[in-house]
């Protein structure tokens, strides 16, 4: 089968149209609430609450995706954010809203998104005979869209306000949900005898059964907190001091075509150790770190975000691929939505602290140490054994799922996993 088969097709189109509507939502809640003469704090609030209900919901949204099929709850998800940013589009085409009903939509807009989300890491190798190459092109498309997103709704704001804006992005929603409607090779949820809190202790077993994974996100917890999450605030900070917002904006896009040029790196290269291979592209967020802290030129400054964005990009589609092929299907939105959970948190708790701890101690301070556990971390990652030497899955593609009768309700060991564990 190949790569853009029909239902791949659908899957591209549905994720790289969603991913569009996403880099609009700041714009619109910006442009709208500040208009509005909400404050800053406003913005801050609604993104919040997006970012609560998302992250306090994503592991159920992993036992129904389970449960469920992750193709249904995806759709159902999409319905649901369609009306709720429908919605958005009419209050704020009404003039000022009420602040509580804009807070209450956007979080059901993140509920939504923990329904979505578990499902993106499930369906892919279903969908894709070569797993890899298919995580990269969506990496490639999703940084475009990602780019575009924000640059289409500032056009829009000037144009017709943020009413218009949600309206585009609901239609973002209505069409990722008709092309996720569309696909029929879909992976089938095994039915679970036990409850949705038996289901997510059986996640957490099976999360635990492989030191790799819980060995990554354990040490990415703390690279949330102290590198990904201050570097973007404090780039925000920085840049816009030193060189004005224009610039930041093209500093952003710069490191979007980083992230595309990860994208197409991953394409082409087939490291027999992923992680492996990814923890060395990671070293390259280093380099954006002293540029921020010291006062370089611009040039220098645009390389090391193009540099970092490339890294980043790169281990992301050998960190999802290695979790797509080395876990078995019945099992894999629950333990990727404790992924996402995990990373989300320390990712929102290292950009809350960044400003508190740069106006303690200093903002080079912050990112110069950031720029140390970063070296930390990738040496954890490089000498770690399991990490290290984990191979690559020998097939493109993962076995498909059981069928409902003989799903498995004990976590994977190294008889029942897929291979021995390392």
């Amino acid at each position: 089968m190949p790569l853009w088969n029909r239902d791949f097709r659908h899957f591209f189109l549905a994720r790289t149209v969603a991913r569009f509507g996403d880099g609009m939502v700041p714009v619109a809640l910006a442009a709208g609430l500040l208009d509005a003469g909400y404050g800053a704090s406003s913005v801050s609030f609604a993104l919040g609450a997006w970012m609560f209900c998302f992250a306090g919901f994503v592991l159920f949204g992993g036992v129904l995706a389970d449960r469920f099929t992750p193709r249904r709850m995806m759709v159902l998800a999409d319905v649901a954010r369609l009306f709720g940013t429908v919605a958005l589009a009419a209050v704020f085409a009404g003039g000022a809203p009420a602040l509580w009903l804009v807070y209450a939509l956007s979080a059901l807009n993140g509920l939504g998104a923990a329904l979505f989300q578990p499902g993106v890491a499930s369906m892919l190798p279903v969908l894709s005979p070569d797993v890899q190459r298919g995580n990269a092109v969506l990496r490639v498309s999703e940084s475009l869209a990602t780019m575009a997103g924000p640059a289409a709704a500032g056009a829009l704001a000037g144009f017709g306000g943020p009413g218009t804006i949600f309206g585009v992005n609901a239609a973002t929603f209505g069409v990722s949900a008709l092309c996720l409607f569309l696909i029929r090779t879909a992976a089938t949820g095994p039915a679970h005898g036990h409850s949705m809190l038996g289901e997510l202790v059986g996640g957490w077993r099976e999360f635990r059964a492989r030191s790799w994974l819980w060995g990554v996100i354990a040490v990415w917890t703390v690279y949330g907190v102290t590198v990904l999450g201050p570097m973007v605030p404090l780039a925000a900070v920085v840049v816009t001091d030193r060189y004005g917002s224009t610039v930041f904006g093209l500093m952003m896009t710069v490191h979007g075509a980083g992230n595309v040029a990860g994208g197409l790196l991953a394409l082409r290269l087939r490291p027999a150790r992923p992680l492996f291979a990814g923890t060395l592209a990671l070293t390259g967020v280093i380099v954006n770190l002293p540029v921020l802290a010291y006062d370089v030129p611009a040039p220098l400054l645009a390389a090391g975000f193009f540099v970092s964005g490339t890294g980043l990009a790169f281990w992301l589609v050998m960190w999802s691929t290695t979790v797509q092929t080395k876990i078995p299907p019945e099992a894999l939105n629950r333990l990727h939505a404790y992924d996402v959970a995990g990373s989300l948190i320390m990712l929102a708790v290292g950009r809350a602290l960044a400003g508190p701890v740069a106006e303690a101690v200093g903002t080079r301070e912050v990112l110069m140490g950031g720029a140390v556990v970063n070296v930390l971390v990738c040496a954890t990652l490089l000498v770690a054994r399991p990490i290290r030497d984990l191979r690559a899955a020998p097939h493109a593609r993962p076995a498909p799922p059981p069928t409902r009768a003989s799903a498995p309700t004990r976590p994977a060991s190294a008889e029942t996993g897929r291979g021995p564990l390392p």
